[in-house]
């Protein structure tokens, strides 16, 4: 069960190791990832700052279908999935994850405005944390019948495009997405695995503030928290402010 609190979500838990706390991610301090970028160690400009092209205000109308991500209930074990990945055809499946301590599930898109808002950053912030043990995984359970440009040809393009570190695996089926709870592009599942343990949800939420109608720069500081509290085995918050997106664009029903 989910409940508003000050525009964040509490979410109910199950077993996972989480600490009620009256704030946000974003206000308790700058992540590992956040403090590298702002000193630009990585070789690129801070996030924020596109080409060094002046700011400028404008309003961006995004004509998508703005959905929330759900109240799942933290502690939940990862289901298990069996995906293509249409860049190297090799199928993935969790137990491919089962030595990392801890594992990022997201699903996007090639066409979500709001995942292109992301897309770059999602790309440094997975090549920052993968380097520090974190397991990486994407996937896309679009409708090719309603959206083809989300198919798995244009999917491959897209992890070779953006140069993807992690597999980017196709749910043709959309089952996977029903098993997980996923409803939007993107949605962000962190889990955390204690020895011999499944993993279990210890993070649903938003990757920051940024959305492409508003002003605020890109940083990935809600994410990058959470990942640094999981790899450091620090206790997380269960007030998580839910990831913005589009929805998932499900098979169109057939009539019988």
């Amino acid at each position: 069960m989910a409940v508003a609190v000050g525009g964040a979500v509490t979410v109910t838990t199950t077993g996972a190791r989480l600490l009620s706390l009256p704030r946000t991610l974003s206000a308790i301090k700058t992540s590992s990832f956040v403090a590298t970028l702002s000193s630009s160690k990585l070789g690129f400009c801070p996030v924020g700052i596109r080409n060094n092209e002046p700011a400028r205000k404008k309003l961006l109308v995004i004509r998508a279908a703005r959905t929330g991500s759900k109240g799942v209930s933290l502690g939940f074990r990862a289901p298990n999935f069996q995906l293509p990945e249409p860049l190297t055809g090799k199928t993935w499946t969790l137990e491919d994850f089962e030595s990392y301590p801890a594992l990022l599930v997201m699903f996007i898109c090639n066409h979500c405005p709001f995942v292109k808002h992301l897309k770059k950053d999602i790309v440094k912030l997975s090549n920052f944390y993968m380097k520090k043990g974190l397991a990486v995984v994407a996937i896309s359970s679009n409708s090719v019948v309603t959206h083809p440009q989300d198919g798995p040809q244009f999917m491959a393009k897209e992890a070779k495009l953006y140069n993807y570190p992690f597999p980017y695996l196709y749910d043709e089926t959309q089952d996977v997405a029903r098993d997980f709870g996923a409803v939007c592009t993107p949605e962000f599942f962190l889990f955390n695995k204690d020895g011999r343990r499944p993993f279990e949800l210890v993070y649903h939420g938003q990757f920051d503030d940024s959305r492409p109608s508003n002003s605020v720069p890109v940083n990935g500081r809600d994410l990058s928290l959470a990942i640094d509290s999981v790899l450091s085995g620090q206790p997380i918050t269960s007030i998580q402010k839910p990831s913005v997106g589009c929805s998932i664009k499900w098979h169109p029903q057939k009539s019988s």
